[in-house]
C-alpha cells in the first residue's frame, strides 16, 4: 500500500519518557510517513482519547508505568474500534513475544531499530486500511446485492441461481415458466427435473463438467419441461455468480422460437453492432471478463487494446455525419484484416474500437498493437467513392495478476488511448503493470541528470512570498521557495524533484545555491536602500556537514549581506533528532549574523521543551493547525497556547497557510507576528509587495 502525503497516520504513544516518544515520531515522519501522535498521560485521558477520535495505531512501552500496558490493551478492548496495539520493547526474545500475542497486541516492534519501527507501522496501517477498506466493500456488496435482487424480481427473463445442480432462488418469470406458484414449490429441485427424459442424460455431463470449475459454454439448447409434463425447446445461458456467499451459476433459461436456426440467428444479430458486423460492448464485456477472471485463477497473460480513429470530429466535418456509418464500417474492415483469427474485435463506442487478444504477452501485444496502426497508416481508407489518409490511435492494457480487475483494465486503456490522441495521435501506447518499476527507475534516473544540469548550468531560481507583520511594526520580510527552469515558460515544482535530489545526495549542493542566491539577493536589495529579512528551507543533510557555514561565511564577506537578514528554516523533527549537529551548526553561523527559524513547529509530543535545547528565534507553526483553522476550537486553542508561550520566550511567531479574512481575525487575536499564504499574496518572482 501507498501512502501518500495527504494520508496522515494518527497515533497514540503510551511512554513515560517524552524524549523516547518524540524520537520515535521523529523517525517515522524521517521516513515519509505525516504523523499526527498525541500522548496520553494516564488512564483516563488513554480512554477518552480512543472514544473522542479516531486513531491507526497504538505504540505502548512495555514498562511504561503511566498507563502500564495491561490497562492499555483494557481500554482499547473496551472501545469496540478496530485499534491496533504495538508494544515497544527494547530487545526482543521468545517469552516476549508469548507475553505480546497472549495479552492481544498486533505486534512488537524495537525502540532502537528505527527501520524496524518504520517497517511493522507500515505493514498493520497498511493491514488496517485493508479492513477499513474490506469492510466498506462488504456494505456496498449487500447493498448491490439488494439491488440485484430487486432487479432480478422484476426482470422479464426467467432467471435462477443453481447450486450443486439444486435451485437456491428463482424470479417470479422463471416459476411462471414452468408453471409453479411460488419459490417454495421448487426450492431444492434438481434442475434435471425440469429437462425433458431425452436430454438428462447430455444435461448430467454438462453439470459434472460445471462442478470441475469448467467454464460454462455462451449458450445450450436442451429440451425443457413444465410442471404439467409439457416439453418446450428452451436455450440456458450459465454465468459464475455467488449467491448469499455462496458459489453457484446464475442461469438465465429463455424459450426457443419453433424454428432453432431462426433463433439462433435471432441470438447472433443480439450479439452484434449492426453498422459494422463486429461484437458488441455487451458482448465483448463478457469475453473481456473471461479473460480477466482467468488471469486471475491461471495467471495468464492477455492484452486489450482500445482504437480510436484520429482527428474525428474534423473527419466529420470532412465527409458530413450523414457518412458516420459508412467511416466505422471502413475501419471496422481495416480492423478486421489486420487482427488474428483468435482475437475478438469489437466496436466499443461510438467511434471506438477494442480488441481482446488471448494468451498474448507484452511483445506479442506490442507487435499487435503496431500491427493495427500501420495498417491504417500505410494505406488510404475506402468510403464508397471517398479515400481519406485516416490514421488511429491504439491505447491499452497488458492484463495480469497486478491488473486483473474490469474498472482499472478499462480505465487505465482508456487514458492510454487518451494519451496519444492528445500527442497528435498514429501513436500505441501500452500500459505493463510488470514494467512499472523499471520505467520508474528510468524516470528517476532522468531526473537526477536534469537537476545536475539544472546545477551545472545555473537554472534554478527564487520565488518570493512576503510575510506580513500583524502589528504594524516596520521593515519587509520575504520567503524564497526554489523553482527550476524547464523548457522554455516551465516552471518546475520543488515537489516534483526535491525528493529525488534528497535521496540521491544532491540537496546539499541545493541548499548551497539557495543560501548563496538568498545572500545575493539580500546584498543587492541593500545597495538599494532597502532591507529585506529573507527566509530560506535547507535541509538537515547540511547540518551534518560543516562547510555549509563556511559556504555563508565565504558569501557574505563577497557579497558584502548583512548575515543577520538571513534566516535559515529548519524542521522542528529534524533538528530534535539531529540536535548536536543542530546546535553545532547554530554556533557555527552565528558568527556570521545568521538567524535560525524552525518550521512545523508544533507537531511533535513536546515542541517547546526543544527550545531549551536550541534557540530559534522564529518558530512557524505546523499548517495543520491553519486547516478549517475558523471552524476548528482545538486548532485556535492550540495557535493561542504556541503564540503565549513564544512571547514568553521572546520568540517570534509565523502562520503560514492563511487562505481567508476569518483566519487572520483569529491569528491577530492570538499574538501570532506574521501571516503567510494566498490570502495576502503569492509566491512570485518579484519582490513588490507593499508592506
Amino acid at each position: 500500500m501507498q501512502f501518500g502525503k495527504d494520508m496522515v497516520l494518527r497515533l497514540l504513544v503510551v511512554d513515560d519518557s517524552v524524549e523516547a516518544a518524540e524520537a520515535i515520531v521523529s523517525g517515522l515522519r524521517n521516513s515519509g510517513i505525516a504523523v499526527r501522535p498525541s500522548r496520553p498521560e494516564k488512564e483516563d485521558e488513554l480512554a477518552e482519547l480512543v472514544q473522542q477520535q479516531t486513531f491507526e495505531l497504538v505504540l505502548a512501552a512495555h514498562g511504561a508505568r503511566s498507563v502500564p500496558l495491561d490497562r492499555v490493551m483494557a481500554v482499547v478492548d473496551a472501545s469496540g474500534k478496530d485499534l491496533p496495539v504495538l508494544v515497544v520493547h527494547e530487545t526482543i526474545d521468545a517469552a516476549k513475544l508469548l507475553e505480546v500475542a497472549q495479552v492481544g497486541a498486533r505486534a512488537v516492534v524495537l525502540r532502537d531499530r528505527v527501520e524496524h519501527v518504520q517497517a511493522v507501522v507500515r505493514a498493520e496501517w497498511s493491514d488496517l486500511e485493508s479492513r477499513r477498506a474490506l469492510r466498506r466493500l462488504k456494505g456496498q456488496v449487500r447493498e448491490t446485492e439488494r439491488r440485484c435482487d430487486a432487479l432480478i424480481d422484476s426482470s422479464r427473463d426467467p432467471i435462477a441461481y443453481i447450486h450443486e445442480g439444486m435451485h437456491i432462488r428463482a424470479n417470479a418469470a422463471y416459476l411462471e415458466m414452468f408453471g409453479f406458484d411460488s419459490f417454495e414449490d421448487i426450492e431444492g429441485m434438481s434442475l434435471l427435473d425440469l429437462v425433458a427424459p431425452a436430454q438428462v442424460a447430455a444435461f448430467k455431463t454438462l453439470l459434472k463438467q460445471l462442478s470441475k470449475g469448467e467454464t460454462a459454454p455462451p449458450r445450450y439448447e436442451t429440451q425443457a419441461r413444465a410442471l404439467d409434463g409439457s416439453q418446450f425447446p428452451a436455450v440456458m445461458e450459465f454465468t459464475p455468480a455467488s449467491y448469499e456467499g455462496e458459489t453457484c451459476l446464475q442461469l438465465i433459461l429463455r424459450k426457443q422460437d419453433a424454428d432453432p436456426a431462426l433463433a439462433r440467428e435471432v441470438e447472433e444479430l443480439r450479439q452484434r453492432d449492426q453498422v459494422t458486423g463486429l461484437l458488441n460492448r455487451a458482448t465483448f464485456l463478457r469475453a473481456l471478463e473471461a479473460a480477466v477472471a482467468d488471469t486471475a485463477q491461471n495467471a495468464t497473460p492477455h492484452a486489450l487494446l482500445l482504437i480510436e480513429p484520429d482527428h474525428y470530429a474534423q473527419l466529420m466535418q470532412d465527409i458530413g455525419l450523414d457518412a458516420a456509418d459508412e467511416l466505422i464500417a471502413a475501419v471496422a474492415k481495416r480492423l478486421q484484416s489486420s487482427v488474428g483469427s483468435d482475437d475478438v474485435l469489437a466496436r466499443f463506442g461510438e467511434h471506438q474500437f477494442a480488441v481482446l487478444s488471448r494468451n498474448s504477452d507484452h511483445a506479442h501485444s506490442i507487435a499487435l498493437a503496431e500491427q493495427i496502426r500501420a495498417a491504417f497508416a500505410g494505406d488510404v481508407l475506402e468510403l464508397g467513392e471517398r479515400s481519406l489518409n485516416a490514421t488511429v490511435s491504439v491505447g491499452g492494457v497488458q492484463v495480469g495478476e497486478k491488473i486483473a480487475s474490469i474498472s482499472a483494465i478499462l480505465g487505465r486503456a482508456n487514458q492510454c488511448v487518451l494519451s496519444t490522441i492528445g500527442v497528435g495521435g498514429n501513436r500505441i501506447e501500452l500500459f505493463d503493470p510488470g514494467a512499472v518499476d523499471r520505467v520508474e527507475q528510468e524516470r528517476i534516473a532522468a531526473w537526477v541528470a536534469r537537476i545536475r544540469e539544472a546545477l551545472d548550468t545555473d537554472r534554478f531560481l527564487m520565488h518570493f512570498q512576503p510575510l506580513v507583520n500583524l502589528h504594524g511594526e516596520p521593515g519587509e520580510m520575504y520567503e524564497a521557495f526554489l523553482r527550476m527552469q524547464g523548457d522554455p515558460g516551465e516552471l518546475v515544482q520543488p515537489l516534483t524533484f526535491l525528493q529525488i535530489a534528497e535521496e540521491h545526495g544532491l540537496m546539499w549542493e541545493i541548499d548551497r545555491w539557495v543560501v548563496g542566491r538568498a545572500l545575493q539577493v539580500i546584498a543587492d536589495r541593500q545597495r538599494a536602500g532597502t532591507r529585506t529579512t529573507l527566509l530560506v528551507k535547507i535541509t538537515q543533510m547540511s547540518l551534518q556537514d560543516d562547510t555549509l557555514a563556511q559556504h555563508i561565511q565565504e558569501q557574505v564577506a563577497r557579497t558584502g549581506a548583512d548575515g543577520s537578514l538571513l534566516v535559515l528554516e529548519l524542521p522542528e523533527s529534524k533538528v530534535f533528532t539531529h540536535l548536536r549537529a543542530a546546535q553545532a551548526f547554530q554556533a557555527a553561523v552565528a558568527k556570521s549574523g545568521v538567524r535560525i527559524g524552525l518550521e512545523q513547529f508544533g507537531a511533535g509530543l513536546n515542541s517547546f521543551q526543544l527550545l531549551t535545547h536550541f534557540d530559534a528565534q522564529y518558530l512557524k507553526i505546523d499548517r495543520g493547525y491553519m486547516q478549517d483553522l475558523p471552524t476548528s476550537a482545538e486548532h485556535q486553542a492550540r495557535v493561542r497556547e504556541i503564540a503565549a508561550k513564544a512571547r514568553e520566550l521572546g520568540k517570534q511567531t509565523i502562520a503560514e497557510f492563511v487562505q481567508d479574512a476569518a483566519s487572520m481575525t483569529i491569528l491577530f487575536s492570538a499574538g501570532i507576528d506574521y501571516a503567510q499564504g494566498h490570502f495576502l499574496a503569492p509566491a512570485s518572482a518579484d519582490m513588490d509587495y507593499e508592506f
